[in-house]
Parts: structure tokens; C-alpha cells; sequence
């Protein structure tokens, strides 16, 4: 497709573009809104479910479809893709239970999966990996701008409209991307082998969904050492060890195996994995700290988290623009990814709001220096038929490590936690309850654990409730889980600073290949050594 003018690459890619938009701010609208619409439903003993299955089901088509759309081309999986999260999105908004909800977030999650792969995959057919860069920087700025304003429109809709309209508010996008899709997107050859891989698709399937629950459900729904979660992580490696051996054999395997001896995308997936990992303890737990220990209410606290994200978009465009312009990609990586670890350092120590925000900004900036350049090295270091696998590749890796980092900053957080907070009761600086009515001490006790810190109305009402001489009993004993929760969280941001320091290292392991001027240069001799597994097809494009 590099034939085309650059006016209809232009139109394409705003189609393309508008099409993400349209599945991201439909994930980050409902961010803040999700827990009340589940009360709503009745559902929250289901409440996991409808996190995990949009998860497991975007992750499986995310997969699946990479292959596929290099079969039989990027645009009617595009259609597919916008239309099945269109359909989702409006049957979610329908639910009249959690069941139906969580089925239809299913469907939603099928739909975002087709999306991501094969929108990121396109980019690659319209535009050689000298040119990729920009686009690349801008389609991860589409993910930040969602960021910034889902949340919050989110929570002004939930208190103004019915919670339907979340679900329902952005489908004449959809409609609007569908038809510049269908109208613009040109259609593409079929590769020379459609064969399809139904054994090896089966079992990868059995392979990321028992892995994806174990993680999600592991120190939360049971223990790590119970039956459930072993018996999960014990079908995922056999499962993985018959689809290893089915792939070996096939005629054209779903995720061919050979690419991971190409070191740029083993490397990048690596990378890719554990900046997710390390990412999810800024995403996830920072906002619990400006809550919780900061006793900063939740409207105020989306305030603290979006500068990351404003930060993200304008260093992500930029970076593009510089890969575009020098031709140049790792160092931007060996800039951006220790800019991440002095951001997440920065949460270890953080005792106010100013740090808070200090540490979003350079997270931010570090993350959106960073995270454009390893999805452009992979798709520079193969032959562009083989350009939809090993972008899937990247995004199977990326929600893994975001998937298994929440597990294991999870169970750090309930480990060291319990630690505290028994220290913390205990210390001879903690209030003494003895001397009061056993029931005015059961009530105060009551909020002896850090959900209570979260619900800072409440909090403020019990305390103006209370006889004067018992107030500064609660006040410190709400100061002491404080402390221990703000102990507790600077371990979850060490852990994850650790685990980025390891990203930063293996950076340095990472080839840089020239960025090629044209997806046709392999076949014409230009920069060979973009191709190292030895066994990657000439593209014939």
C-alpha cells in the first residue's frame, strides 16, 4: 500500500486512528463508573469477571487475529473488529443483569483485540519503519488523550445520565470509522497460504486463558498455593508444551515460532513485558496512595494521575517525529526507560501531593520516550508478511506483564500489608481502646483496615460523630493505617522499580537495525541484516 498518495495514507490513517479512539475512551470512560454500575446490576460478587473476561477475550483475538490479517489482509478484520465492539458496546448498554453484561463485554473485548492488532499492523502496510515511527508515536498519544478524558467524562456522565449512555455516547464514532474504513482502506491481496491453523489456535486459546485467570484470581478469589490456581498454571504449561509441538509441525502456524529467534523481537517482547509490569504499579497503585495515605478525594485524585498521561501524549508524538526524522530508535529506549525508573523511584519516597505529581510527570515523559520505539523495532526486524504475527507477538507480551504485574504487586501489597498494619496497632504509639464502652470500641475498630481510608466522607462524618474525647483516638488510629499503608505502597513502587531497572537492562541487549525506507527493501537487498532468523519469506507485497 505504499503506492498510495499521501492523502489517502493521511485519510486512512485518521480512519485508523478514530477507530482506536473509539475502542480506547470506551475502556477508559467506564474506569470510573464500573464499580456503580455493578452495584446497580446487583452483580458485585461478579465484579472480577467483568474485568477479566474483556481481558481474556481482547488478549485471545489480539493474538489469533495477527496471523489471519496476514493471510487475508488488514481490512476486513478492521470492519470485523469495529463492528463486533460496536454491537458489544450497544448490547452492554441494554444489560438488565451482570450475566448479560459480562457476556457482552465479552463480545467488547473481541472487538478492542481485533482492533489493536490490526491497527497497529496497518501503520506498518501503509508506511516503511523510516516513516513508521511518527505514526506509531501518534497512535500511542491516541491512547494517552483517551486516558486523560475517559475517566473523568466518565464520572460526569455516571452522575448526570443513565449509565447506559456510557456504552452508547461514542458509537457515531464507530459508525464514522466503519465507513471511512470500507470507503478509503484499500483491499489487499491474499497471501499465497490459507491454510489455517485451527489446532494451533485451539490450543493457544487453552494456553493464555487458565495463565490470564491464575494471574488475575491469585491472592484475591484463592491463595497462590491453592488447588485452583495450581491446577490453572499446570494446564497452561501442558497446554503450552502440545501447542509448542502442534507449531513445530504446521504448515502455517498461527504464531510462528522462528520469529523468536530473530533477538530484536524476543528482546522487545521481553522489554515490552516488563515495562507493562512495572507500569501497572504507577497505574493502579497511585491512585490508592493519594487516597489512602494522602486522604485526597477520588474527584481530586484523577487530577494527580493525568498530568502522566498529558506528559505521555506530547513525548510520544515527539518521539515519533525524532525516529522519523534521524532514523535512529534505541536511544530514545535508553533515554525514556530510566526517565520511567526515576519516575517510579520517585513514588517510593513521595509523602505529598507535589511529589505525586512529580512522579507522574516523569513517569510519563519516560513512558512516552519509550514505548513507541519497541513496537517499531519488531515490526523493522521481519519480513513485512509476517508483519501482523509479530505485532500480535508484542501485544500478547504487553498484556501478559500488565496482567501478571497486578497479580504479583497485588499479593506484595495484602504480604507486607497485614505486617504493618499489625506493627502499627500494636506500637506503644497506638491508641489504647481499653478505656472505652466496648461497643464505642468495636465501631471505632471497625475502620481498622485501609478500604475505610478510601471513603474519606465517611470517615469525616464518624469522626464529627464521636464524643470530643474520643476523636483524636480515631484521628490516630487513621493516622497510624496511614503509615502502614503508606509503608506498604512504597514496597509495591520498589518492587516495580526493580523490576524496570531489569527493562533498562536488557535495552542495552537490543540490535539496532537500520530502519528500512521501503517494505519491498528485504527483496531489493536493502539492510539484510533487518533479517536474522534465516527463515523469514522474501515479501513479495
Amino acid at each position: 500500500m505504499e503506492h498510495l498518495s499521501d492523502k489517502r495514507k493521511l485519510s486512512i490513517m485518521i480512519a485508523i486512528m478514530a477507530a482506536m479512539l473509539f475502542a480506547a475512551i470506551n475502556q477508559t470512560i467506564t474506569s470510573t463508573a464500573m464499580p456503580r454500575i455493578i452495584a446497580i446490576l446487583d452483580g458485585m460478587d461478579y465484579y472480577t469477571w467483568t474485568i477479566n473476561i474483556y481481558l481474556l477475550t481482547s488478549t485471545i483475538a489480539t493474538v489469533l487475529v495477527g496471523k489471519l490479517s496476514d493471510m487475508f489482509g488488514r481490512k476486513p478484520f478492521l470492519l470485523a473488529g469495529i463492528l463486533l465492539f460496536m454491537v458489544g458496546a450497544f448490547l452492554t448498554g441494554t444489560s438488565d443483569d451482570v450475566y448479560q453484561f459480562i457476556i457482552y463485554r465479552g463480545i467488547q473485548g473481541i472487538g478492542a483485540g481485533i482492533i489493536q492488532s490490526t491497527a497497529f499492523t496497518a501503520v506498518g502496510d501503509l508506511f516503511p519503519p523510516r516513516e513508521r515511527g511518527k505514526w506509531m508515536g501518534l497512535m500511542t498519544a491516541v491512547f494517552g488523550f483517551s486516558s486523560v478524558l475517559g475517566p473523568t467524562l466518565g464520572g460526569y456522565l455516571i452522575d448526570h445520565l443513565d449509565w447506559h449512555w456510557l456504552f452508547w455516547i461514542f458509537l457515531p464514532l464507530g459508525f464514522v470509522a466503519f465507513a471511512m474504513i470500507l470507503a478509503l482502506f484499500p483491499k489487499a491481496k491474499r497471501g499465497e497460504s490459507t491454510s489455517i491453523d485451527y489446532l494451533g489456535s485451539l490450543f493457544m486459546t487453552t494456553t493464555i486463558v487458565p495463565l490470564l485467570l491464575a494471574f488475575s484470581w491469585a491472592g484475591t478469589e484463592y491463595e497462590w498455593g491453592s488447588s485452583q490456581i495450581l491446577g490453572l498454571l499446570a494446564a497452561t504449561v501442558v497446554s503450552a508444551v502440545i501447542f509448542i509441538f502442534i507449531e513445530t509441525k504446521a504448515k502455517n502456524p498461527i504464531l510462528p515460532l522462528h520469529l523468536f529467534k530473530n533477538s530484536v523481537v524476543t528482546i522487545s517482547n521481553l522489554i515490552g513485558f516488563l515495562m507493562n509490569f512495572g507500569m501497572m504499579g504507577a497505574m493502579i497503585y497511585l491512585s490508592f496512595f493519594v487516597q489512602g495515605v494522602l486522604g485526597i478525594s477520588a474527584t481530586y485524585a484523577g487530577y494527580v494521575t493525568m498530568p502522566m498521561s498529558i506528559v505521555m501524549v506530547v513525548a510520544s508524538a515527539l518521539t515519533g517525529q525524532m525516529i522519523a526524522k534521524k532514523g535512529k530508535y534505541k536511544r530514545f529506549a535508553l533515554i525514556g526507560v530510566p526517565i520511567m525508573v526515576a519516575g517510579m523511584a520517585i513514588m517510593v519516597f513521595m509523602n505529598n501531593v507535589p511529589m505525586a505529581v512529580l512522579s507522574m510527570i516523569v513517569f510519563g515523559l519516560g513512558l512516552g520516550l519509550g514505548m513507541p520505539v519497541f513496537s517499531l523495532a519488531t515490526q523493522n526486524a521481519v519480513s513485512h508478511t509476517e508483519l501482523g504475527a509479530v505485532t500480535a507477538s508484542t501485544q500478547l507480551f504487553r498484556n501478559l506483564g500488565g496482567t501478571i504485574g497486578i497479580a504479583v504487586m497485588g499479593t506484595v501489597m495484602s504480604n507486607n500489608l497485614t505486617k504493618h498494619l499489625k506493627e502499627a496497632l500494636t506500637s506503644p504509639s497506638a491508641p489504647d481502646f481499653s478505656t472505652l464502652d466496648p461497643k464505642m470500641a468495636e465501631q471505632l475498630t471497625a475502620f481498622a483496615n485501609p478500604q475505610a481510608l478510601m471513603n474519606k466522607p465517611l470517615l469525616e462524618q464518624t469522626q464529627a460523630s464521636l464524643p470530643a474525647d474520643v476523636q483524636p483516638l480515631f484521628a490516630q488510629m487513621i493516622d497510624s493505617i496511614r503509615d502502614a499503608l503508606g509503608q506498604t505502597l512504597s514496597t509495591v513502587f520498589l518492587t516495580g522499580t526493580i523490576v524496570l531497572c531489569a527493562a533498562f537492562v536488557l535495552v542495552f541487549f537490543l540490535k539496532e537495525l537500520p530502519l528500512r525506507s521501503s517494505n519491498k527493501a528485504q527483496a531489493e537487498g536493502e539492510a539484510p541484516e533487518a533479517v536474522d532468523t534465516g527463515k523469514l519469506a522474501v515479501d513479495k507485497a
